[in-house]
């Protein structure tokens, strides 16, 4: 059985998202592995899993509430990465890249958001 969410473009894209942050950041040195690390990998992970809860809300409001979350944890992703690259733990092509997987996926997600009848914030 396929799920709605399985389905979604953004869920596909942010998924694709998790495993590059889980590359990326398996090379950072170990004493980040409980520090930004960890916390890029949750974001990561947080943007797809509150997409595939929010697409199983039965109201608009609930899926806007998922939605919501699932962006400002995309939001969260950037800012750790910008923080990495100035600690000189990822190149600059690689931040060229991920910030266009970001924009895409923010670009869908609005979408996604205007689709259940509001604005994100």
């Amino acid at each position: 059985m396929i799920y709605s969410f399985e389905k979604l473009r953004v869920w596909q894209k942010s998924k694709h998202l998790v495993k590059f942050v889980y590359r990326i950041t398996s090379k950072f040195p170990n004493e980040e592995k409980y520090g930004l690390t960890s916390q890029l990998r949750r974001a990561a992970v947080s943007v797809s899993s509150n997409i595939a809860e929010g697409s199983a809300r039965k109201s608009q409001k609930e899926k806007r509430r998922f939605y919501n979350i699932a962006y400002g944890s995309l939001i969260e992703v950037l800012n750790q990465l910008l923080i990495a690259q100035e600690l000189d733990y990822l190149n600059g092509e690689k931040i060229k890249i991920i910030r266009s997987n970001i924009s895409e996926i923010s670009w869908m997600l609005t979408s996604l958001y205007k689709t259940t009848g509001e604005e994100m914030s």
